[in-house]
């Protein structure tokens, strides 16, 4: 017989997050180890629970949620979304121009089907949501990372996305807030982004799942609001992180601009949505009342809540580790840690975290799992409470002594 292989399509197709990291800390586990997961932002084994309002809705409407619907989504899911937008100033914005899917993994992936051919090049950020890089490299392009700059913030570097555009260049994707850095773009920063796009004739895919996780005096600007009529833009967000409904799978693309000059894009995208059928019919009853009612995430981000607090904690206690420097996040759920390559060597940052798991059992994401260029970073997830977490980062505090000595 034959070996049964995999596609070629996913040779350069990589989710670390989720890869052979993950498979070591489930051996280890199998042998009865217990294994701190900080490696993706999942809320609900932390204690975060999803509004009671959004549970009781989405019960009250599962006789109502047996058949398939539209394969855009239900009216009433569509509508508060396109209402959402309206009231952040995007007026245009109407029912038609938004596509729920099962998460904004989904969306993410249909939407570089229906858009990518063989050899266009897309602008990812680097480091990025590994997502976008494979979903790129999956439907036939090539994913071109531009650097984000860990001294200024983790701004997108302007120059360096101007240096990478070439004829073959089709869209930037924009991640703000950004997962794994936990940087907020300023105003002047989204513009300049825009503007890139406006000047090349890019399409703009902005992934802003964490709108709503902020903080101090951090905004969040949409990638929309400053596309206006003459750059189409593609706004991904959803339930998961602000609502703590991850497994719920309830995400949406807005679409807006000049859709006139994007209606063969919008057939195929249409096209796509419909083979799936439909989004998973019961999470779309949750999206209006979670858009509609009373924002908790409210709480969380504030001084005193626990998104605020244990993101402050993580970075102050990676900040405190010598041979380490981190960021302090301004939104998100993470911290992306540098280790000083003078006092860490690290030449395999995957083994780095293999080892720190095996030593430690703490998993965590390497940097270059995110498409960073050096192996000198790690993401930790700053979700646990904050003993836990202060436990959590001591361990790896007691695992670079260890290197160190």
């Amino acid at each position: 017989m034959r070996p049964i292989r995999q596609s070629l399509k996913l040779q350069h197709v990589r989710y670390d997050v989720r890869g052979p990291i993950l498979a070591e800390a489930q051996r280890l586990e199998a042998e009865g180890h217990k294994v701190l997961k900080l490696n993706i932002g999942n809320t609900a084994p932390f204690g975060f629970e999803a509004p009671e309002a959004i549970v009781a809705d989405m019960t009250r409407h599962l006789p109502d949620a047996q058949g398939y619907v539209d394969s855009k989504g239900i009216y009433s899911a569509r509508t508060a979304v396109a209402q959402y937008y309206q009231s952040r100033g995007l007026r245009g914005t109407t029912v038609e121009d938004v596509y729920i899917g099962n998460g904004v993994s989904e969306l993410i992936s249909m939407v570089l089907q229906a858009f990518v051919d063989d050899g266009n090049e897309i602008l990812v950020p680097a480091p990025d949501y590994p997502l976008w890089t494979g979903a790129v490299a999956l439907a036939g392009g090539t994913p071109v990372h531009y650097r984000c700059d860990e001294s200024n913030g983790w701004d997108p570097d302007l120059a360096d996305i101007e240096a990478k555009i070439t004829e073959r260049t089709h869209a930037i994707v924009i991640i703000n807030p950004n997962n794994p850095t936990g940087a907020v773009y300023s105003e002047a920063t989204v513009r300049g982004l825009v503007d890139i796009a406006r000047r090349h004739d890019l399409v703009v895919m902005a992934d802003e799942i964490y709108e709503k996780i902020i903080f101090d005096d951090a905004v969040h600007h949409h990638a929309a609001s400053f596309a206006g009529d003459d750059v189409l833009c593609l706004t991904f967000s959803g339930l998961s992180k602000a609502y703590r409904v991850c497994g719920y799978r309830a995400g949406w693309v807005m679409i807006s601009g000049p859709k006139h000059l994007a209606e063969d894009f919008l057939e195929g995208l249409t096209l796509l949505a419909n083979m799936r059928m439909c989004a998973n019919v019961p999470a779309q009853h949750a999206i209006q009342t979670a858009l509609g009612g009373y924002q908790s995430i409210t709480e969380l981000v504030e001084p005193g809540g626990r998104f605020y607090e244990q993101a402050k904690l993580a970075s102050r206690l990676l900040n405190d580790i010598p041979g380490v420097s981190c960021v302090e996040p301004r939104g998100a759920l993470y911290c992306f840690p540098r280790l000083d390559p003078e006092v860490y060597p690290v030449a395999d940052d995957e083994a780095f975290v293999i080892d720190l798991l095996r030593a430690k059992k703490i998993l965590v994401t390497h940097g270059t799992g995110f498409n960073w260029f050096e192996p000198d970073h790690f993401r930790v997830v700053c979700l646990p409470d904050e003993e836990l977490l202060t436990e959590a980062i001591g361990r790896i505090g007691d695992f670079l002594e260890s290197m160190r000595a």
